[in-house]
């Protein structure tokens, strides 16, 4: 399979050529037992960015090349020869895969294991709740480690940690260190003395046309505040109601949502009641 990237408009796309599994003949019980990608929720990433900017850290960013092809497998997997490459001697045989392969359903999963195995082995710890982030602490510094499958964005509050990481994992894997963090997931970021600016405009002007920045101060505190709100029966078909909330580290907005509520609630109250509990889940999950 012959696929192209790009980091953003500005940079060169790259083109590769992979040897890609049908995984979609793959039947789950029989091939593989789970499947699971190490991903991120766009929260966490904000509420990273948050903490960084309030202990005046540089973010960095790096990329994990042939990601998928790190993880060992612990299921029994065959797969045929590909045209091109069979042998002449014993076209009818087939390979087992040791390796994990681009395509099959336990890919991601095999890598996060490999992933989280090597770091837990160098003395990082998992977040309590949210499996893709790693922490190390050094006295009182600490090396944070935010994974979203093959892309990894880290800090710390002392300079010496960050080349200590990178150097890390380019002990043990294929890197490409891509600097300090200016594009990630959609999110165009600019880091400076005054704190971490996060613009949205060119995933905004796709879909609304008009750009969209939000600004993370520098020295706002760290206080976590939950902001929400609801109608009454404000849709006019299914006379449900609409809640919205937005949750905040200081002055740093990490979190905001807005949603038509399940079910037809009888008062304004009890609108709100719901939108709260709704806000307090949240909260809790950003807490741990």
């Amino acid at each position: 399979m012959l696929t192209s990237s790009a980091y953003n408009s500005n940079m060169l796309s790259n083109k590769e050529i992979s040897l890609v599994v049908r995984g979609y003949r793959q039947e789950e019980g029989i091939d593989f037992e789970e499947s699971f990608a190490s991903v991120a929720r766009m929260e966490a990433i904000r509420i990273f960015l948050a903490y960084a900017a309030h202990k005046s850290s540089i973010v960095f960013q790096m990329d994990v090349k042939t990601t998928f092809l790190h993880g060992s497998l612990k299921e029994d997997v065959y797969v045929c020869q590909p045209k091109g490459f069979i042998d002449a001697n014993h076209p009818s045989h087939v390979y087992k895969l040791k390796k994990a392969l681009y395509g099959l359903k336990q890919a991601p999963r095999a890598w996060y294991d490999e992933l989280s195995t090597f770091l837990l082995r160098n003395h990082f710890f998992n977040g309590t709740i949210d499996p893709t982030l790693f922490i190390r602490r050094f006295y009182d510094d600490i090396l944070l480690v935010q994974v979203y499958v093959d892309d990894i964005i880290f800090g710390s509050t002392h300079p010496r940690y960050i080349q200590l990481f990178s150097d890390l994992m380019k002990s043990r894997l294929k890197m490409s260190m891509l600097g300090e963090m200016t594009f990630f997931l959609g999110l165009q970021v600019n880091q400076s003395p005054c704190g971490i600016f996060i613009n949205q405009s060119n995933y905004v002007l796709e879909i609304l046309n008009m750009e969209w920045n939000l600004v993370i101060p520098l020295d706002s505190g760290f206080e976590l505040t939950g902001f929400l709100d609801a109608d009454y029966a404000g849709c006019k078909d299914t006379f449900k109601s609409t809640f919205g909330g937005a949750q905040f580290l200081g002055e740093k907005l990490v979190s905001c949502s807005s949603k038509k509520q399940d079910c037809r609630e009888l008062s304004t109250a009890k609108a709100e009641y719901v939108s709260l509990s709704a806000c307090c889940a949240q909260v809790l999950w950003m807490r741990t």
